[in-house]
């Protein structure tokens, strides 16, 4: 490993180049079902199925114009009420970030949607046998953000700052960073979407909160974010920054033309996070971190490195690891990236920060 190789924070960063993995047209796929039916007029507009979120409705507007440039065909966005959308309740309550996925995937299972997309680390591990991830486009920025009153960064909240976050793993590590670097903060929970979240920090009810920067980049929004919290400080949740297009497993003309919009790089690194994510049990929720990025050469890129953290959310015990090795080139060596990173966590205790795992 030489000094010069510099990370890419976005999968299949412009201007690298490798060897294209291969093996990788699905995550977790299984064989074929029978598609749903269309109805009479086959080849008329794609229905794709969406959350109603102004965040959901970017980005699948996004996916929309996407796909209609690639089939040529006209795309109807069909809007979907989840029950994360309409509960309350905090995320870790009713089953994490998985409750927002559902209602989707009976929408397509029912044949009232040709195709959805999915904010991937919304996306349990488990794939349905009737459905398959045909695409996963180039990731947006995965990096968390600040957005705080008066502009400060996050070194720079006062002391006692309230920063606000639904996420155990934001919390965990964030009250990581605090403890080791002489930081006095308390984390908030919160729910809401950008603007409820946001709102918090106008009002004056809290001093900063923490975004995904990928959410307010597609709605336009980036230029609020007052910090940049570096991967160092703050692990992503694994997918964060990527979406997943999810279509009936046995729509092969559907697949083939969705998987044009698909990026070997971004899948490659994304399903060994998620790898990673199954093997140590745990739900979207959990207060785990991952992030894959590739480590190019100049222009080529050379290895991909893993790099996880599980932790309590105080903040008090963390497990965090990495691997960097050769870019897997099929989808089942990604997988065994994770679980091997996986293995080395659980080895360190990693099973008993994560409060109830998933089965």
């Amino acid at each position: 490993m030489n000094d010069t190789r510099e990370p890419r924070g976005r999968a299949g960063a412009e201007g690298t180049s490798a060897r294209r993995p291969e093996g990788l047209s699905t995550v977790g796929s299984s064989a074929p079902a029978e598609a749903p039916r269309r109805g009479p007029d086959a080849q008329g507009a794609l229905r794709l199925g969406t959350r109603r979120s102004r965040l959901a409705m970017a980005q699948s507007g996004q996916v929309a114009e996407a796909v209609s440039r690639v089939t040529g065909r006209p795309v109807e966005l069909v809007e979907i009420t989840t029950y994360g959308d309409v509960s309350r309740e905090q995320l870790a309550q009713i089953g994490g970030t998985g409750v927002f996925v559902t209602a989707l995937r009976d929408a397509l299972l029912k044949g009232e949607v040709d195709f959805a997309v999915h904010s991937l680390k919304d996306l349990p591990t488990t794939q349905p046998d009737e459905l398959v991830v045909a695409a996963v486009p180039v990731r947006e920025d995965p990096r968390d953000v600040i957005v705080a009153r008066d502009d400060l960064k996050f070194t720079d909240l006062p002391s006692g700052a309230r920063i606000g976050t639904g996420s155990p793993r934001r919390m965990a590590q964030l009250n990581a960073y605090a403890r080791s670097h002489g930081l006095d903060i308390a984390t908030v929970p919160i729910r809401g979407n950008v603007d409820t979240r946001i709102g918090f920090v106008r009002s004056g009810e809290l001093d900063a909160v923490v975004l995904a920067a990928a959410g307010l980049n597609r709605i336009g929004r980036g230029d609020e974010a007052t910090d940049f919290l570096s991967v160092d400080t703050v692990l992503p949740a694994p997918g964060q920054g990527a979406l997943a297009i999810e279509c009936a497993a046995g729509d092969a003309d559907l697949i083939a033309a969705l998987g044009e919009l698909d990026d070997p790089f971004t899948r490659i690194a994304v399903t060994a996070e998620r790898s990673l994510l199954a093997a140590l049990e745990a739900g979207c929720s959990a207060p785990v971190g991952a992030l894959a990025d590739l480590l190019a050469d100049g222009q080529i890129v050379k290895e991909m490195r893993l790099r996880a953290v599980v932790g309590t959310t105080d903040g008090t015990r963390m497990v965090q690891l990495s691997t960097t090795g050769p870019v897997p080139e099929t989808h089942d060596g990604a997988m065994a990236l994770g679980r091997e990173l996986a293995a080395e966590m659980l080895a360190q205790g990693a099973a008993g920060l994560m409060g109830e795992r998933a089965h």
